[in-house]
């Protein structure tokens, strides 16, 4: 059996599939790997004529998805003290009526945003525009928007470009959930079947156990993707996003899950979920 899989470059993906991409876990099926970054993916799982069998994509849009895929309990990225950040080139911006660029409207980052604005920021942000990743800290540094939601690497890198912290959505959701962050989820369709299903399930979970049993054999692959990323922020990034969740959703893990997205609906961001959308074969 050979599967179709969508991935993103990220050290934290490539680390957590490395085993099983290159045929080291033990009766899992073949991979046929694509990269994409998150927002494609997400896009993909949307759009309804996507090829692929299993995708990476954000927790914030399986509203829109769970009719079609079910979320795997394992592989993909929860975590503390790893949530997006709002950056300003004051460190005192009140971001009341301002512009602020994100990455994309459809991710948990976007989610958290909007939820911490919606306590912290009365009167309402202005603008949000969309761009890309890569151009939103230059577009802060440079004035073209006031602020800036970003992800990942930039949590490490955001004083290269002379911003400030203005907050950091992760530390909010913490301390008003005490739950950690959910970012990415592992999909697959449920038209595989339930026995196949639990098989992609088990695969995910031993090629990360691999992974963490064996660090140096992933870092070829790791590096290779990385886009250039220095081989110690990519250890960082791996550090934040591959733990206990990614082998096990486990019960905080789904609380999570549940608790971002019934917030969401609440503000009117996403759809509603149906009692049993989580529920795995």
């Amino acid at each position: 059996m050979e599967l179709k899989i969508a991935y993103s470059p990220c050290p934290n993906d490539t680390f957590v599939f490395d085993a099983w991409a290159h045929g080291r876990v033990p009766g899992a099926p073949r991979l046929d790997v694509t990269f994409a970054d998150i927002d494609v993916t997400n896009g993909w799982a949307e759009g309804g004529t996507d090829t692929h069998d299993v995708l990476k994509v954000s927790y914030a849009v399986l509203p829109w998805i769970l009719d079609e895929y079910a979320l795997l309990p394992c592989g993909g990225a929860l975590g503390r003290g790893c949530g997006p950040l709002v950056l300003t080139r004051d460190a005192h911006t009140d971001l009341t009526g301002r512009t602020v660029a994100v990455p994309s409207e459809r991710s948990t980052a976007y989610l958290l945003f909007r939820l911490w604005a919606a306590e912290t920021v009365p009167g309402g942000v202005g603008e949000v525009v969309v761009m890309p990743f890569h151009e939103i800290m230059p577009a802060v540094r440079d004035g073209k928007v006031d602020a800036g939601l970003v992800i990942h690497e930039a949590r490490f890198t955001y004083k290269d470009y002379g911003l400030h912290c203005l907050a950091d959505m992760g530390e909010h959701w913490e301390s008003t959930t005490g739950l950690p962050i959910p970012l990415g989820a592992i999909v697959a369709r449920r038209s595989l079947g339930a026995g196949t299903l639990r098989l992609l399930a088990e695969s995910a979970r031993a090629s990360v156990r691999m992974a963490w049993d064996d660090p140096e054999a992933s870092r070829p692959y790791v590096l290779e993707h990385a886009q250039e990323m220095d081989p110690k922020v990519a250890d960082q990034h791996i550090g934040l996003y591959v733990n206990e969740f990614t082998a096990d959703l486990g019960e905080r893990g789904y609380a999570a899950v549940r608790g971002l997205l019934t917030r969401a609906a609440a503000e009117g961001l996403v759809p509603p979920l149906g009692p049993d959308a989580l529920r795995f074969p």
